[in-house]
């Protein structure tokens, strides 16, 4: 059964905003807004450095059939373009473009397999995510927890009266039932407040403060 045919036949330049570099392709699909940028090695390598929200897509011409963009390509992405050092063209154009979306799916996969052969972007890659995971914690650490704020007074009567009821807060149940500290040139200790006058005697203070 004959594959049916797009709708809409075009050539395309995508452009890193970034790098200026480009790439000029040709697609064939039922919907102008399918987020298709390109299908080019070296252009998918620049989608993951440089992310797709810093590359633009410019629709040069349209074509009526997939033989007239197909000829139109071959013009266009010849030996002098890929001589030029924004270009990002691997090849003469001709056999480029997604005929469908389970081919487009296919090249997808094929990109990305090739790009995990690559050493340079595996480095890449693990800096980018060593950065990113970075940059999260430093954001959680800085709005988590209880840095930089304060209970309110609601709080700290609800804290209080929550201790206040506490089993394990009252009389020698309390881990500080019968101490009490005591400092002395920096020096803190905790003792027994029977003791207490014994070390006031030697030259210490009560409390943790001077």
């Amino acid at each position: 059964m004959p594959r049916k045919q797009k709708i809409y036949h075009f050539i395309y330049k995508t452009i890193c905003i970034i790098t200026n570099k480009f790439y000029i392709g040709m697609h064939s699909t039922n919907n102008l807004n399918d987020g298709y940028l390109g299908s080019g090695k070296r252009l998918w390598y620049s989608l993951n450095k440089y992310g797709k929200e810093n590359h633009k897509i410019e629709r040069l011409e349209f074509f009526e059939t997939r033989k007239k963009l197909k000829d139109r390509e071959i013009e266009i992405v010849n030996e002098d373009l890929l001589h030029d050092s924004l270009c990002m063209n691997l090849k003469v154009g001709g056999d480029g473009g997604f005929i469908n979306e389970e081919h487009q799916k296919k090249c997808t996969i094929a990109g990305l397999k090739s790009q995990w052969n690559n050493p340079k972007y595996i480095k890449w890659h693990k800096d980018r995510q060593s950065k990113r995971f970075f940059e999260l914690n430093k954001s959680k650490s800085e709005n988590w927890g209880f840095k930089n704020k304060k209970h309110t007074e609601k709080s700290k009567m609800n804290m209080s009266n929550s201790h206040k009821g506490h089993i394990y807060q009252k009389g020698e149940k309390n881990s500080q039932y019968g101490t009490c500290w005591i400092i002395k040139n920096n020096e803190i200790k905790k003792i027994k407040k029977e003791e207490l006058n014994l070390w006031l005697n030697q030259g210490w203070n009560r409390g943790r403060k001077v």
